[in-house]
């Protein structure tokens, strides 16, 4: 084999051979994968914010594996290879960088580009409305937009589609005001004490603050994994420091344990 990709590849055919392979592999189909492909993919991004690079090169590795995973499934099926993946990709970058490899031809790669940032971006949204051609009738903007996509990140994609024909705000200021309103709405219904209202309610402040961060050009994903790591690290030292005083944590009060928390933030932390 004259690669690691095809070693890989040679390894999860070995894995799925019905009579030789692993019981596990053998039984696993495209749906039952796929929480772990967002498992993965997730890890990945943890090890980015970390720039832990070792660590990120593992998880890498195990995010490919999932795609050569679906790839022999689907080899098996006559459906489709793992080259036909890598052709089709790169067919599709080649198609959307006209500006690096003029008329789609890697050949021409080094030939000087005259385009800004600015132009790119508007030719790489032409080429993609051009590839997905003119709407069938009934179909709606957003069944681009998968269901299965995880909350906040497919509410960005939402509104970023209706932004495009014009449905949205201007400027940041009136994306605050509707944060404050849906606050409003939300404490209306927590005194109503329904439930179903309430939960309806903060769908709604989630909606208004993802698009707050679409507007700030900051990922919501992101941002509140960034947010997590950093109450990881500060509840963690707040354990360490309660753990000092032979206490536990359910020993302590709330007060005892903001003044911890603000000790955390003095540290840095």
């Amino acid at each position: 084999m004259s690669s690691k990709v095809e070693q890989l590849q040679y390894l999860m055919s070995c894995l799925r051979d019905k009579e030789f392979g692993c019981a596990w592999d053998t039984k696993q189909t495209y749906k039952s994968i796929a929480p772990y492909t967002l498992e993965e993919a997730y890890e990945v991004l943890d090890a980015i914010e970390r720039e832990d690079f070792d660590h990120l090169k593992e998880e890498l590795g195990d995010l490919l594996f999932q795609v050569v995973f679906y790839a022999q499934m689907a080899e098996e099926e006559q459906r489709f290879t793992f080259d036909d993946i890598a052709a089709g990709i790169v067919e599709k970058m080649l198609r959307r960088h006209p500006h690096v490899f003029p008329e789609g031809d890697i050949t021409r790669f080094g030939e000087p580009t005259m385009l800004s940032e600015e132009q790119i971006a508007q030719q790489w949204q032409q080429i993609k409305a051009q590839e997905k051609g003119k709407k069938p009738d009934g179909n709606s903007l957003l069944d681009e937009v998968p269901a299965s996509m995880p909350a906040l990140m497919q509410a960005v994609k939402i509104q970023q589609k209706v932004a495009k024909v014009g449905f949205d705000w201007p400027d940041v200021a009136p994306v605050f005001d509707k944060i404050r309103e849906e606050l409003d709405e939300l404490e209306e219904a927590m005194k109503e004490q329904n439930r179903l209202h309430v939960e309806e309610e903060m769908g709604d402040v989630l909606f208004a603050v993802s698009n707050l961060a679409r507007h700030l050009n900051v990922s919501p994903d992101v941002a509140l994994n960034k947010t997590n790591i950093k109450f990881r690290r500060r509840f963690g030292r707040i354990e360490a420091l309660v753990s000092a005083q032979n206490k536990t944590l359910t020993d302590c009060s709330l007060e005892e344990l903001d003044r911890y928390w603000d000790q955390t933030k003095r540290e840095g932390l």
